[in-house]
């Protein structure tokens, strides 16, 4: 990836973003995922995250989450969220 990175958006957990990577993936859009400063310890799958991508591929990669909204439920996300806590250890 160049030097020249924009975020496309922001998460709450490593699985979210992991997800969203993935998702861009699909799409032939290469992300990059990055803890959020400020988001406290970062421990397994839990604290904030950022996701970017390359700037000529950012208005791409919106749209791609825009058509995406809404096709993972908020029960998925806490069970990859409780599975990234077993992972690292966490109770």
């Amino acid at each position: 990836m160049s030097e020249n990175l924009e975020i496309v958006t922001s998460v709450s957990s490593e699985p979210e973003a992991e997800m969203i990577r993935s998702l861009l993936a699909e799409a032939g859009i290469q992300a990059i995922l990055q803890r959020s400063t400020g988001s406290g310890p970062w421990r397994g799958g839990y604290g904030g995250c950022d996701v970017y991508v390359e700037a000529h591929d950012l208005d791409r990669a919106r749209e791609v989450l825009k058509a995406d909204e809404g096709s993972v439920s908020d029960e998925e996300l806490t069970r990859l969220s409780e599975e990234a806590g077993r992972e690292a250890g966490e109770p």
